[in-house]
């Protein structure tokens, strides 16, 4: 099999899903386009991804993974690292606030 599809550039394979949701989201903050190819076709099963981004962004896309790729725990560092918006995650008082104000 070959890393690249016309346009597109095998970027990395991750053993969980998470860590590959994870990096896709930081791309994808820096205005990159990335596809996700899950290695399982069952739903839910957390078996890793590969991440796929175009011949364009490649070398952008490289760069921004090893600035995070140098630790041991690359996860927990970027989980860290991003803010709780960033992360699709809001607080209790918002979620009440906003649902007062309709």
């Amino acid at each position: 099999m070959t890393d690249q599809v016309d346009n597109w550039h095998k970027l990395a394979r991750y053993d969980t899903n998470m860590q590959g949701e994870l990096h896709a989201n930081l791309l994808r903050n820096n205005n990159i386009t990335v596809s996700l190819q899950p290695l399982s076709a069952i739903p839910g099963m957390n078996s890793g991804v590969v991440l796929w981004v175009e011949n364009t962004e490649l070398a952008q896309a490289k760069r921004i993974l090893e600035g995070v790729e140098g630790g041991d725990n690359v996860g927990a560092d970027l989980l860290a690292s991003m803010s709780d918006a960033e992360l699709g995650i809001t607080s209790g008082n918002e979620v009440n606030h906003n649902s007062q104000d309709s």
